[in-house]
């Protein structure tokens, strides 16, 4: 999770996370380049007193400055089209998870259980443990099986809310009447925090999302003693 003073992003926790890492490493190289040429050319136009008569009448030099900006806009675009692809790819579920967005909390249905359902509101200030923190968690984790493909189904129940975790790179926004979905995979056993990322009234920001990855045995174990609860 974000921590103080943080300039990056958060550390990856799933393939997709760890693309939207390297490309915004990428393109801040290509923005670097950019402002370093930039800046080199207009120190130079300012200190010196000389000219070239060539480079104030250049066919050559137009031809440059048209081109190369193109193919950095494709060097960027590319890789950009290829994790927008990789995001919105489904490939064979091992499991669907529906969150539904509600003034102030989430509800979360396994779909693929019977009578796997619960509601997650935000632990008060002064019901937190050592090591929890404040504003960030719930009373009922969504809890996933690691290293498995995950298809989230995301909407809500009265206003737009959204969805977002950025260690997974999910941020899906949750609207009344429609369907949305997204799917990701756990790289590593883990808690993951994030928030309703779209203003939805006067506590929006207290509706926390907190996803906790598991292996597969603790998976089944929890499923089958929250079913016997129920």
């Amino acid at each position: 999770m974000a921590h103080p003073t943080q300039l990056g992003l958060q550390d990856a926790a799933s393939p997709v996370m760890e693309e939207l890492v390297h490309f915004h490493d990428h393109a801040l190289m290509i923005v670097f380049m950019i402002s370093t040429a930039v800046l080199y050319i207009i120190i130079t136009m300012v200190t010196t007193k000389l000219t070239d008569k060539h480079l104030l009448d250049s066919e050559e030099i137009e031809i440059v400055w048209t081109v190369l900006p193109a193919v950095i806009l494709i060097m960027i675009a590319l890789p950009s089209l290829r994790i927008l692809y990789l995001m919105e790819e489904v490939n064979d579920p091992h499991l669907t998870v529906k969150a539904v967005g509600h003034q102030w909390y989430w509800s979360y249905e396994y779909t693929d259980y019977i009578n796997l359902n619960f509601d997650s509101y935000m632990l008060q200030t002064q019901d937190l443990t050592p090591g929890q923190f404040r504003l960030l968690e719930t009373d009922h984790r969504m809890i996933v099986p690691m290293e498995s493909p995950i298809r989230m189904l995301i909407s809500a129940d009265d206003v737009l809310h959204s969805w977002a975790v950025p260690s997974l790179g999910i941020k899906l926004d949750a609207v009344p009447g429609r369907l949305n979905q997204t799917a990701f995979i756990t790289a590593r056993p883990g808690v993951f925090y994030g928030q309703c990322s779209e203003i939805c009234g006067a506590n929006h920001s207290f509706m926390p999302v907190v996803v906790e990855a598991v292996p597969l045995e603790h998976f089944e174990n929890w499923s089958t003693m929250v079913m016997e609860d129920a």
